[in-house]
């Protein structure tokens, strides 16, 4: 199974890498970044051991369709995509901390509720609500972007107080989390599904504010199928939904939930097509078009090709 579990360049004019949970960004001279969406898959804030064929290809071209989806809301660091799995783009200083805005209560928000809270990052949560319930208006719940370990929930309070963002740009934030959000909802609910919550990273660029990293992917969204979600409610039946949320719960299934002592469980070829194929019909349903397997029999050869005639023609 060819895939992308890792990439080793040498792009001219690089200056440094970094090597996330996902992607591989490679920072060049002139204040561009060259960033791969490998085919790693993250849970429970660790890197999985076995990649996922046409993961990166599927997050790297549903993110792209959609920053161009969104440029009249807020500018982006995308510039294009020269290969299948990877995009180049503007060079940002990111601010430290996702805009997370969830539409309904589900994933980690089900979690705190279940676990009796009715506070989250500073939002009151209504009581009687159940699992996958929507809210009557979509809430922003802020996490601190961490390095390394958990990412922890936090209050726009919080936020501007410690300083981590200035208030004139944490509004702005704001208002650009809850206008993307309508517009993903827009595009989502043509297509037959439910964007249920996400995550928008943002960034500064010459003292303006950018849209950076991917957006309305399986990997930093969930989705819902609309048609059955009312009865699926009434019924307390699970929701039918495109995410990797799936992944966390097998690997729960499995005993593996990231707590300290745990071992993650060996994934086997058949779970690794059955996660490959949930990827790629995601990106089929919602963008309504066939997904193009790219050529993976040389990936790394395909890639620096790709980027280098990039390169070429922009110099």
């Amino acid at each position: 199974m060819n895939a992308i579990k890792e990439s080793k360049f040498e792009f001219p004019g690089q200056t440094s890498v970094y090597n996330g949970k996902v992607r591989d960004v490679y920072s060049l001279e002139n204040d561009l970044l060259v960033i791969v969406a490998s085919d790693r898959i993250s849970a429970f804030d660790y890197i999985l051991p076995k990649p996922i064929p046409y993961k990166g290809q599927v997050l790297n071209q549903l993110a792209a369709k959609f920053l161009r989806a969104t440029e009249d809301i807020v500018q982006n660091w995308l510039i294009d995509t020269p290969d299948p799995s990877v995009a180049i783009g503007h060079k940002c200083e990111p601010f430290r901390v996702e805009m997370v805005i969830r539409g309904y209560l589900a994933g980690h928000a089900a979690r705190e509720y279940k676990a009796g809270k009715r506070m989250l990052c500073g939002v009151a949560l209504p009581e009687g609500l159940k699992e996958n319930d929507k809210f009557t208006t979509p809430i922003i719940t802020p996490a601190t972007k961490a390095d390394e370990g958990h990412d922890e929930d936090i209050s726009r309070e919080e936020i501007i107080a410690q300083g981590i963002i200035a208030e004139a740009d944490y509004l702005l934030l704001e208002k650009y989390t809850r206008e993307l959000f309508q517009r993903g909802t827009e595009i989502a609910a043509e297509r037959g599904l439910i964007l249920v919550d996400t995550k928008y990273e943002f960034g500064k660029k010459n003292g303006q504010i950018y849209l950076i990293d991917e957006i309305h992917t399986p990997d930093s969204s969930r989705y819902f199928y609309a048609d059955g979600y009312e009865e699926r409610q009434a019924n307390n039946e699970k929701q039918k939904q495109l995410s990797k949320e799936f992944v966390r719960e097998w690997l729960i299934a499995n005993n593996f939930q990231g707590l300290d002592g745990q071992v993650i469980p060996d994934m086997p070829t058949e779970f690794l097509e059955t996660v490959s194929n949930r990827y790629i019909e995601l990106y089929e349903k919602i963008t309504g078009e066939e997904f193009i397997k790219s050529d993976v029999s040389a990936i790394q050869d395909r890639i620096e090709k790709n980027v280098l005639q990039f390169l070429d023609n922009r110099s």
